[in-house]
């Protein structure tokens, strides 16, 4: 079988099958496009000349190409997969990846933004909302659903107005894997989206062409809006506080997580609450509280 061939048949059993993210998908489907290109530059064509001599020799093009350790663990997890599967499904009769390693990734904790400056940026938010300009409605419930629930942005651009429960201040996201749980938001949030349902996504959804469906936020076209879309409005939010590190949406999730162990919440709630399949992911956020308290410790204590 031909190594392109193998990685389509790859990619439709993670998604069918597995049932993966389109985000993981897109993934997957970049870097196992790139180590076909590369091993058809080596000569190799047929998936069972694939082996970990081959994978090594891209990982190290990669690394020589100045790529992020980051994106060569990426990498090399996606290329253990394709294998992997390939071993157990007998496309293979080895498994040549199970010996390819991933460079080391430092530990970096997560950006967070303070209680205060949080505060701020959503009365800002709040302060342009009161204009009515749909885009500015919509851009405040954005924010403060992000910051109340903690969802990802690909799970908040993915909600649908049914998925909303108003009267309980919950909402159904569907997250990695296709596996939905209830998450629940505050009353500000709630303001929010009350003030947008009312008027910002009737008028953004008539400059549309009816294809939005039942899509809860939408953009200026009036089409479901997109993650890069988010994005932006996210990086221009932050961008007036200061901090080092990403300014997406995930800044959000970071956030929120912290402020709500910071404020006593248990840690196997917030797991619930994040979608995390593993307490160990969640406890990043244990950490970051645990540094900050150090920071408050160092500038408040006299005999710090």
């Amino acid at each position: 079988m031909l190594l392109s061939d193998a990685a389509l048949r790859f990619l439709e059993h993670a998604r069918f099958e597995r049932g993966l993210s389109d985000a993981t998908i897109r993934s997957y489907r970049a870097d196992l496009t790139g180590l076909q290109r590369f091993a058809e530059s080596a000569g190799v064509v047929e998936l069972a000349e694939l082996d970990l001599e081959t994978l090594r020799a891209w990982q190290w093009q990669g690394s020589e190409s100045k790529l992020s350790a980051a994106t060569l663990a990426r990498r090399s997890a996606a290329a253990r997969s394709f294998t992997a599967w390939a071993a157990r499904t007998g496309l293979l009769a080895a498994d040549p990846g199970v010996r390819l390693t991933s460079p080391k990734l430092g530990k970096h904790l997560p950006r967070v933004v303070a209680q205060d400056q949080m505060n701020e940026l959503l009365a800002r938010a709040a302060q342009r909302a009161e204009s009515g300009e749909p885009r500015e409605v919509r851009d405040r419930a954005i924010l403060e659903l992000l910051y109340a629930s903690g969802v990802r942005v690909s799970e908040l651009v993915g909600l649908d107005t049914e998925d909303l429960d108003l009267d309980r201040l919950t909402m159904v996201v569907t997250g990695k894997g296709a596996k939905q749980r209830t998450v629940p938001f505050g009353v500000p949030a709630l303001g929010a989206l009350v003030d947008y349902l009312r008027s910002a996504r009737p008028a953004l959804l008539a400059r549309g062409d009816g294809g939005a469906g039942q899509a809860l936020f939408l953009g200026g076209s009036g089409a479901r809006m997109s993650t890069r879309a988010v994005y932006g409005l996210v990086a221009k939010a932050l961008s007036a506080f200061p901090g080092g590190g990403p300014q997406g949406p995930h800044t959000f999730r970071h956030t929120a997580a912290t402020h709500l162990l910071d404020g006593g919440a248990d840690l196997r709630a917030v797991q619930e609450l994040l979608g995390h399949a593993s307490l160990g992911t969640t406890q990043i956020y244990t950490h970051v509280s645990i540094e900050r308290l150090k920071q408050s410790y160092a500038q408040a204590h006299p005999r710090a």
